[in-house]
């Protein structure tokens, strides 16, 4: 329920701009979800959500620097929390998370600038890396998966 309800947070602000926790509430009520304000709160301090741009609305914080420190913290706890299991199939990853937790991964994993990574794909509960070829693909999976256990 969780999950779900901050997919719906993150779907909220992309659609619209949403000024105050009451207004985000009403869009949640709409869409099923009868939340508390403290939960609310909980859930964008979660989400990592900031207030910002001329129209002063939630919206997601900006990506840390590709390849920085922060990237790596980001991609560490983005692996701990929402990483299922990674299996590496000849030159690509494929990483299973929980419902809708994909693209919060994916952001981490963009982020973080990895050298073995040509690109990757996020639907809602799978990413999709390709990597620079079978040995790359299998010593990342591995990573990805002592990132998990480390946590």
């Amino acid at each position: 329920m969780k999950v779900q309800r901050q997919a719906a947070i993150l779907d909220a602000i992309r659609r619209q701009p949403v000024r105050s926790q009451e207004q985000l509430r009403s869009w949640l009520l709409r869409a099923g979800f009868d939340v508390t304000q403290a939960t609310l709160s909980r859930d964008i301090r979660e989400l990592r959500l900031v207030k910002g741009g001329a129209e002063r609305s939630y919206r997601t914080p900006p990506p840390a620097t590709p390849g920085g420190p922060d990237s790596t913290v980001v991609l560490r706890r983005a692996v701990q929390e929402h990483l299922v299991r990674a299996e590496s199939v000849r030159h690509m990853v494929v990483l299973r998370t929980g419902p809708g937790q994909a693209p919060l991964l994916g952001v981490a994993l963009d982020g973080a600038d990895l050298p073995e990574i040509v690109g990757t794909v996020a639907g809602d509960d799978t990413i999709f890396i390709v990597a620079r070829d079978d040995r790359h693909a299998r010593a990342l999976g591995a990573q990805l998966e002592r990132l998990k256990g480390e946590g």
